[in-house]
């Protein structure tokens, strides 16, 4: 295990700055995991931190050693790619010892290591096959059994479950999840894939056009997002927005309309704001619920429309409504009664459940309770 420090991190490409200064502190033991969406810059910073790519000004440390110009082979990292780059005329035991025989260990230090990480893998059944004879799964246990008989003093995983499939990805997640519990290494993974980021990470790092927009556990982006980005990027289904306008403010409180729709007005907490200011109400799905009534009108906004598609996924149900805005409101519900296409549904939220974002698309509103 060892921490990982980055400070005041840059890259450019001659004109082209990627990124202008990345500060960030990885525990020793920690999962820490890089989303993204294509382009963000997510696999550059791990490729930085691997030694793959050269950093333009900053400094890495690992286990409090600069290692901002060391090799790869110098840092005790190990790295698990996104293709599997298995030797294909080695069986496995062949491919996870590799580099431990030309490293020339004792052959009975290879031996262990091996079959140490061929135990905590499920793998001892499957030494003596080749790549070729295994699933894309087998395949890339070997990839980080590879990685484990390194001893590393950090794991980087890129983006390595993308060419899997969907049954391949939840069974791989859980088996990373499993080993990291299992040996307490520093590990840090990139993915686009926000599901993968929710359910591993001790910590996320959500990063756009190279900026680090948010950093926090899986709860905190979800319940207290920074900015609309990380609203939108975290959450499945994702978020609704509401444009809205800002009618009246008194001191914290604030009274909005939702544009577009008359007897829309909700009082709401939110700092920094004006009378007229835009601002937009982020809803997430399983926050609006149909049918809800009782409440005093100030503090639930009350949405009604029709249900265009009712997605029925066992004892989940996705509505998706046309309540006269620009896009239709996701809608996800437990109920068990059957919600029929083309029928209309009134949809409340209460006013604590609602993030605000001024106009720069930052949540001017609390954390959610």
């Amino acid at each position: 295990m060892a921490q990982v420090t980055l400070s005041n991190i840059k890259k450019s490409y001659g004109a082209v700055a990627l990124f202008d200064g990345v500060d960030l502190e990885i525990d020793a033991g920690e999962f820490v995991v890089f989303v993204g969406p294509s382009g963000s810059g997510k696999s550059t910073l791990l490729r930085m931190i691997a030694g793959l790519e050269s950093v333009t000004d900053g400094v890495i440390e690992i286990e409090g050693r600069d290692v901002t110009y060391d090799e790869p082979s110098d840092r005790g990292i190990a790295m698990v790619f996104q293709n599997y780059a298995l030797y294909p005329h080695m069986d496995v035991y062949g491919n996870i010892a590799f580099n431990l025989r030309l490293a020339k260990m004792p052959k009975s230090e290879v031996h262990e290591r091996v079959m140490e990480a061929a135990r905590i893998l499920h793998l001892d059944e499957l030494l003596d096959r080749s790549p070729a004879q295994l699933s894309g799964g087998q395949r890339q246990r070997v990839a980080i059994g590879r990685a484990i008989v390194r001893k590393p003093k950090v794991f980087l995983f890129d983006e390595p479950l993308s060419n899997l499939d969907a049954a391949l990805r939840t069974q791989m997640r859980l088996e990373i999840e499993t080993l990291h519990r299992e040996i307490g290494a520093t590990m840090i993974y990139v993915t686009h894939d926000q599901t993968e980021a929710m359910t591993l990470a001790d910590r996320i790092v959500a990063l756009d056009y190279g900026q680090v927009q948010q950093i926090g556990t899986p709860d905190d982006l979800y319940n207290a997002p920074t900015n609309k980005f990380v609203a939108g990027f975290i959450g499945s289904p994702k978020i609704n927005f509401l444009a809205a306008t800002v009618l009246s403010t008194d001191g914290d409180t604030i009274e909005a309309k939702v544009d577009g729709l008359e007897d829309t007005r909700i009082t709401l907490t939110a700092t920094g704001l004006h009378e007229g200011d835009k601002i937009d109400l982020g809803i997430r799905p399983e926050e609006l619920h149909i049918a809800d009534a009782g409440a005093p009108q100030d503090t639930v906004l009350r949405l009604s429309g029709t249900v265009e598609i009712a997605d029925r996924l066992g004892n989940i149900t996705y509505a998706y409504v046309n309540a006269g805005l620009d896009k239709n409101l996701t809608v996800q519900t437990f109920q068990k009664r059957k919600i029929q296409t083309d029928t209309q549904v009134n949809l409340t939220v209460p006013a604590n459940r609602i993030d605000v974002f001024n106009t720069q698309g930052n949540r001017c509103s609390p954390a959610k309770p």
